[in-house]
């Protein structure tokens, strides 16, 4: 194997093959990537029996081959080298990387040991990268990261028609988000538990790319694959099994009182007010008229209190949240105003987007378990 390739280029592309590598593998050789340099370029994959990333790219090849090197080693060095093209050639057991006036030999792994990488399952439609981005960025905070919940580790997609929703819990807020998409066929009906992990880390990695498409496997459940393409790099990840909360019972169909408050500002009080709160202590709101009360902290401990403005439908509450819970769900809504809707102060609440017609955006909801209050 011989080739010359763009040090940029090489650099970029092996930091994305190699984000997805394991941290202990359960075999050597799954640390590895491997480089496949054909007439059709370079292209660098990693697989570790859950996940599979391969990414293809431009190159001058002047010898065809394929290795097994050290992925994360090979992407120090590819950050580090210099601003110049780049040849790699293979030597035996080893391969030289060449880069003006450095050069590294590394071991290479015995790459017919490496696990074959799955087939992308058929296409099912296509996304816009930067709203797929956006919106898994938006439910993957409430995916829970106990490994011994698995199912709750995970991202609920509902394919229907041209919709798709999003969903997911920690059992303490749930995170609910629907965007369009174009299906292959208009009469697709599916859905898959992702690991938001996964999803997470491959949305943001293509939220530059105009078009993902994303795959699907029959069936959708269990054993199944789901896949994401886009601008030559492509993802597979192995479904969860296990049944996801029904979660759409949960979301009230009626509120009591609704509050609006401009989220910078809220946000900023919350900081604030919960540098007094000790750990998985709550941060307490009470809505009153045009008013919104903050305060941490009670007894002998120390105390905060800020008041700031707010718009108030329906009866005062007064009710309390997990501080760091509360912030995220204010960052996903994304807009200058959040809008609360409440049932009662032992009752979730639902924190929603509101626009600059003082309307509320229903595609994304954040609800939120309260903490209940003692004394």
């Amino acid at each position: 194997m011989k080739l010359r390739v763009e040090r940029d280029v090489l650099a970029d592309s092996v930091a994305w093959a190699a984000r997805t590598l394991p941290s202990r593998p359960s075999l050597p050789v799954l640390a590895g990537l491997v480089l496949s340099a054909s007439d059709d370029g370079l292209t660098l994959s990693s697989f570790d029996y859950e996940v599979s990333g391969r990414v293809e790219i431009d190159a001058d090849v002047a010898t065809e081959g394929v290795a097994l090197v050290s992925g994360r080693l090979l992407a120090d060095i590819a950050r580090s080298l210099p601003p110049a093209p780049v040849t790699i050639e293979s030597e035996g057991t080893r391969i030289s990387i060449t880069c003006g006036r450095s050069s590294f030999t590394l071991p290479t792994l015995p790459v017919e040991d490496y696990p074959q990488l799955p087939v992308m399952p058929t296409a099912s439609g296509e996304v816009s990268g930067p709203a797929f981005a956006a919106a898994v960025a938006q439910v993957a905070i409430a995916a829970g990261r106990d490994d011994t919940l698995p199912t709750l580790t995970g991202i609920r997609m509902e394919i229907e028609g041209a919709g798709i929703v999003l969903a997911a819990t920690d059992r303490y807020r749930l995170a609910v988000r629907e965007f369009a998409w174009s299906p292959q066929s208009p009469a697709i009906s599916a859905h898959a538990l992702v690991p938001a992990r996964t999803l997470a880390d491959t949305a943001k990695s293509l939220a530059d790319v105009d078009d993902v498409v994303i795959a699907l496997s029959s069936g959708g459940a269990g054993e199944g694959l789901i896949g994401f393409e886009g601008h030559g790099r492509r993802t597979t990840t192995r479904l969860l099994d296990g049944e996801f909360p029904k979660y759409r019972s949960l979301l009230p169909t009626e509120s009591a009182a609704i509050a609006t408050v401009e989220t910078a500002m809220l946000m900023d009080a919350v900081k604030r007010v919960a540098l007094v709160a000790e750990r998985n202590t709550p941060v307490r709101l009470a809505f009153e008229g045009s008013e919104l009360t903050l305060r941490a902290g009670a007894g002998d401990d120390a105390q905060a209190v800020e008041a700031i403005e707010c718009g108030l439908e329906g009866d005062a509450i007064d009710i309390a949240f997990n501080p760091a819970y509360l912030l995220d769900g204010l960052a996903a809504t994304g807009s200058e105003s959040t809008r609360f809707s409440f049932t009662q102060a032992t009752r979730p609440a639902v924190l929603t987007a509101v626009d600059k017609e003082q309307q509320s955006i229903d595609d994304y909801k954040y609800l939120l378990m309260p903490v209940r209050l003692t004394g």
